[in-house]
């Protein structure tokens, strides 16, 4: 219990896990994913890492899928309707979230489960009784339902049907207990009363925190592209995390590596003492990269990071990209995937983060005529050379 409670926000209820845990056989530890995004982050990780050592003591992770409610849109935190994903938009991003979900997970205690296969099997009479389940009055406490609705934007069916098909998950699949992240806690109670309802042991519900992006203000999201892909190049890992906020050193050793207490009370120890907090989130970025990469990997990135950064050096290894005819750099960025829209291309060049040979350009149709290194942002670098 006080391993599984590290770092917790909220276990609903103690008795009730203890009580589990107590029955010494394999829990069933849910986790619902909506395949919204092909790249897991270092926020989503947070939640990760506790079915892990869920995994570490003998229980299973049940992985839900939701193939069928992405096709919804989960509604939480968002201020307007969600937009709706295709089959095959799903299929994509779930084979990305295969490749990387065992970087953290231990196959062999993982089941990796569709709620298309139940949920598209539901019959009109069926999905009036679910509903029954529940209220509009309960529905309608959500912050983010009432908000939408004070300020008269529309809600819609669909959004409201969304937590009780979530819930009905940890029916189908007789879930022990349900993690996710602080803003999924109304959802994951859902589920909660529905196995109520339906004559099962409800589930414990358990919450994380949020991790704060790059930005140090809003939860990491791709969406805000604030996040650290656990697949990203080590260079790029450790370049970002090297851009975390000062105040969120801690937070990031406490919940993306595995620093024990004392460690952690060592770092808050050295900042309160004045040390240069680089240094700490120096080690922190190593730490990350290692877990993720290697550690052979994590020290070349300290060096490149030193000679990019510090020496104002170029990186060993810059990607190329050749042109044919002159071309502008709006075209170039786009052409060469250094970004990944022409809108996108359009922001970094408005906010002075495109450079060439070192020279800040503002100008979408300044024209490419030879050979040049064009740099974006801060680690982003490519070597152009003209046919």
């Amino acid at each position: 219990m006080k391993r599984l409670k590290r770092n917790l926000l909220e276990v609903i209820t103690e008795e009730e896990l203890l009580s589990k845990l107590r029955e010494n056989r394999p829990l069933r530890v849910k986790l619902g994913i909506d395949p919204t995004a092909p790249d897991i982050h270092l926020g989503f990780a947070v939640v990760l890492r506790k079915l892990r050592e869920f995994q570490d003591m003998g229980h299973t992770a049940i992985l839900i899928i939701g193939d069928a409610t992405a096709m919804i849109g989960d509604p939480s935190g968002r201020s307007k309707i969600r937009p709706k994903l295709s089959a095959k938009e799903i299929e994509e991003n779930v084979k990305s979230y295969k490749r990387q979900i065992f970087k953290i997970l231990i196959p062999e205690r993982t089941e990796f489960l569709y709620n298309s296969q139940w949920h598209s099997k539901l019959r009109y009479k069926e999905i009036i009784d679910i509903a029954s389940r529940y209220t509009v009055a309960r529905i309608l406490e959500r912050d983010d339902f009432s908000i939408r609705l004070d300020k008269g934007t529309p809600l819609y069916m669909h959004e409201i049907l969304y937590p009780l098909f979530q819930g009905y998950d940890s029916v189908v699949v007789r879930a022990d207990i349900e993690i996710g992240g602080s803003d999924q806690k109304w959802n994951l109670l859902v589920g909660r009363e529905l196995q109520k309802e339906f004559g099962q042991p409800p589930q414990v519900v358990i919450t994380l925190p949020l991790l704060e992006g790059t930005d140090g203000v809003r939860k990491m999201s791709k969406s805000f592209n604030n996040y650290i892909g656990i697949s990203e190049p080590p260079n790029e890992i450790y370049g970002k995390v090297m851009s975390i906020p000062d105040e969120l050193i801690i937070k990031y050793f406490q919940l993306c590596t595995d620093s024990s207490d004392r460690e952690i009370r060592d770092y808050r120890e050295r900042l309160q003492k004045g040390e240069n907090p680089k240094n700490l989130k120096s080690e922190l970025a190593r730490r990350i990269v290692s877990m993720y990469h290697s550690k052979g990997l994590a020290e070349k990135a300290a060096e490149e990071f030193e000679r990019v950064f510090k020496d104002k050096g170029l990186p060993d290894k810059i990607p190329e990209f050749s042109i044919k005819e002159e071309t502008t750099i709006l075209d170039l960025l786009v052409a060469s995937k250094l970004l990944s829209s022409r809108s996108e291309a359009r922001r970094k060049l408005s906010e002075g983060a495109v450079y060439i040979d070192n020279q800040r350009i503002r100008d979408p149709f300044f024209k490419i005529k030879g050979s040049i290194i064009v740099k974006v942002g801060k680690r982003r670098f490519l070597r152009v050379k003209l046919k």
